[in-house]
């Protein structure tokens, strides 16, 4: 009897091409590694509409299916009705469901008792964030303990999350496997904004209390520091902590806003002297990544997630005066600094595309109960069909 062809379905973003975050960014990038390698693909996509026409479609695009689900609601309530219709449509289809993040776990439980088998990233632990309420926080609370155990496997990108993921499952039903990122091109344009290269330090982040924004705009804007500060993320005058930020902040803080244009954010990285990052509550964070990946000096908040993710020898604070020295050694240091991008272009390598993607790929085929995958490697020794080679 022939294999069966293997079938996977992504649910839990909003769907693909990328557009809105760290989990559709993964989301395409595994399932076209999987299309190019055999794999049968098929990642939900919601599309909010005034009227549902049709509730569900599919469309081929780069030899994946793309099922679309029409949702006549807005916000929250749009999440819900779709996660409750992608879990139907799955529970019928089979295949390995790799859902990611538990927004939607309430809906879970009826795709195990369909037979659908679950493979879940947990995501970070979303009910610590102080910006939300409490009843918010309870109902992430309890998502969190319903995913966990109507998953039959979970992934934690972080070490730090599989510790917290153990006092809900077995370490046996836990893998980690972290984000992952890739090298900057040879060739990168100049810094947009009309910033100066090595001449500005820079923050690219949701602007929230507990990515420590403002901590780092009160220690920046300590004293005059001749070099910019480019705060990137929305503002809005009606949120009451982006008027403190900009509040805050001094002459020499820009915010533009956000920048979605890869090639700009690239640009941004790679010419900044030092990358910040406040963030408390997570795991392995895209952004961080990406910092490490484009040789960036980081001073980040210090909590096991970011030094977990970014190493030792990083520069790293837990208040503002803290804050405010490792900025002060940044401007000051050029050896301390320059040791921190060697440092950080070394501790990237742990987060190669080719090997988080690789790495998924065996626990999907394990749970789906497929034969392992051929180790067949593309010539930079990356697994075929991942960074090397393709157009992402």
């Amino acid at each position: 009897m022939p294999d069966r062809v293997p079938a996977v379905l992504i649910l839990g973003t909003r769907g693909i091409p990328a557009a809105h975050g760290g989990f559709e960014t993964f989301a395409e990038r595994f399932a076209r590694y999987l299309a190019v390698r055999g794999w049968c693909v098929g990642v939900y996509c919601q599309r909010e509409v005034d009227r549902v026409g049709t509730r569900i479609s599919s469309q081929v695009w780069n030899g994946i299916e793309r099922i679309t689900v029409e949702v006549a609601l807005k916000g929250p309530a749009a999440t819900l009705a779709f996660d409750a219709i992608c879990a139907r449509d799955a529970a019928r289809r089979g295949g390995v469901c790799l859902v990611l993040g538990y927004n939607g776990a309430a809906f879970l439980p009826f795709l195990r008792i369909s037979g659908a088998r679950i493979l879940t990233n947990m995501d970070g632990i979303e009910w610590r964030r102080p910006k939300w309420s409490f009843p918010i926080r309870a109902y992430f609370y309890v998502s969190e303990w319903i995913a966990a155990w109507s998953s039959h496997r979970l992934v934690a990108d972080h070490p730090a999350i599989a510790d917290h993921l153990a006092t809900r499952r077995s370490r046996r039903a836990i893998v980690t496997i972290p984000y992952g990122g890739d090298p900057p091109p040879a060739e990168v344009g100049p810094p947009p904004l009309g910033l100066e290269a090595g001449r500005y330090l820079v923050s690219i982040a949701r602007i929230e209390p507990d990515n420590n924004i403002l901590t780092l705009v009160e220690a920046f804007s300590r004293r005059y520091r001749g070099v910019r500060l480019v705060v990137l993320g929305t503002m809005s005058v009606h949120n009451r902590y982006h008027r403190a930020v900009e509040a805050a902040a001094s002459a020499e803080v820009l915010f533009p806003g956000a920048i979605y244009e890869p090639d700009q954010v690239q640009a941004l990285r790679v010419h900044a002297l030092a990358y910040l990052h406040g963030h408390t509550v997570g795991g392995t964070n895209p952004s961080l990544v990406e910092a490490l990946w484009a040789g960036n000096a980081v001073i980040a908040h210090d909590n096991p997630f970011n030094r977990g993710t970014a190493g030792d020898e990083q520069f790293y604070f837990d208040d503002v005066a803290s804050c405010a020295a490792a900025i002060e050694r940044v401007l000051t240091d050029a050896d301390a600094v320059e040791g921190a991008r060697a440092a950080a272009r070394r501790r990237a390598e742990n987060f190669r595309w080719g090997d988080v993607l690789a790495t998924y790929e065996d626990e999907v085929r394990q749970l789906g109960g497929y034969p392992p995958a051929e180790r067949v490697k593309a010539p930079t020794g990356e697994p075929v069909g991942a960074t090397a080679g393709a157009e992402w």
